[in-house]
């Protein structure tokens, strides 16, 4: 199947749409032709599956926080912060702070996880093409190549208010208030809606990425007879 996965790669440079299609009908995709749509169609299930089953954990209870792959931890210049309360009798104020921050992620995350599922929609043919005989996190990059930045211009309001709801602006607030009352402390204020966002924006391709390795590297992730099918050909 690799020499045949090589072979595709190959005449592909070299020829057309309607050519490359005769092409793919000759590579067996579990013993009937596969067609260009399918394959494209098959990546936007697999992209689709991994925010219906992996995204959707992010936004429970604890779906970042208690996550090591995405919880959101403090930026640099507010560890600091966090070592000094904990210094001068704190701690629970700290801790509280840092679990408000992936609240808020987690809030977002529900509201914001129709925008994934309406880029999956726009993959063409030759997208698909790459991201099929690419890397094991192929499906995932593209999607932070085209989506990236209009993601955040979308999520980053939306992670302002989850702020307000969870309380996480006035918890940071009172943080951050108590620190540069300090003697011998630099002031700081840092633009945590920022920071969230860029976090939570991650978490969710890490979790899609999570996904789209299994589909690539398990025959059992792969549920249904269209992503057989399709993931067959890069075997």
């Amino acid at each position: 199947m690799l020499k045949r996965v090589l072979l595709f790669i190959v005449v592909f440079q070299f020829l057309g749409c309607g050519e490359l299609q005769n092409v793919v009908n000759q590579i067996p995709g579990g013993g009937t032709p596969i067609s260009t749509a399918e394959i494209a169609n098959g990546l936007r299930e697999a992209l689709n599956m991994g925010i219906d089953k992996q995204v959707s954990k992010l936004t429970r209870e604890d779906g970042f926080f208690k996550n090591e792959l995405v919880k959101i931890v403090l930026p640099q210049e507010l560890q600091k912060v966090d070592k000094t309360l904990r210094d001068i009798g704190l701690g629970n104020l700290a801790d509280e702070g840092l679990k408000v921050l992936n609240r808020a992620a987690e809030d977002a995350v529900k509201e914001a996880t129709p925008i994934f599922v309406t880029a999956v929609k726009d993959i063409t043919f030759a997208d698909a093409r790459n991201i099929l005989l690419g890397n094991e996190d192929a499906a995932t990059q593209y999607l932070i190549g085209t989506t990236s930045e209009p993601l955040y211009s979308k999520f980053n309001p939306v992670i302002k208010k989850s702020f307000e709801k969870v309380g996480a602006d006035q918890i940071w607030r009172n943080l951050i208030t108590k620190y540069n009352n300090l003697p011998l402390t630099n002031n700081v204020n840092p633009d945590l809606t920022d920071y969230v966002t860029k976090e939570a924006l991650s978490g969710v391709f890490t979790m899609i990425a999570v996904e789209e390795k299994e589909i690539r590297n398990s025959l059992s992730s792969r549920t249904t007879v269209l992503l057989r099918k399709v993931f067959a050909l890069q075997d």
